[in-house]
């Protein structure tokens, strides 16, 4: 009986050790990331302006 209880707490443990970091990257439906768009002016080596433009979500 002890064996039984034993290895049921054992695997339950286990099964729910996996199951929680497959949760943390999680999203809702209601969830909706702010995004922006950010600009970088560089000049390259002629002197000419180089805007990149980054997506940046949080």
């Amino acid at each position: 009986m002890r064996k039984i209880v034993l290895s049921t707490v054992i695997a339950a443990f286990a099964a729910l050790s996996f199951a929680a970091p497959s949760q943390a990257g999680y999203y809702s439906y209601d969830y909706q990331p702010v995004c922006h768009i950010k600009k970088i002016k560089t000049w390259d080596h002629y002197g000419n302006l180089v805007i990149k433009k980054i997506k940046v979500c949080k």
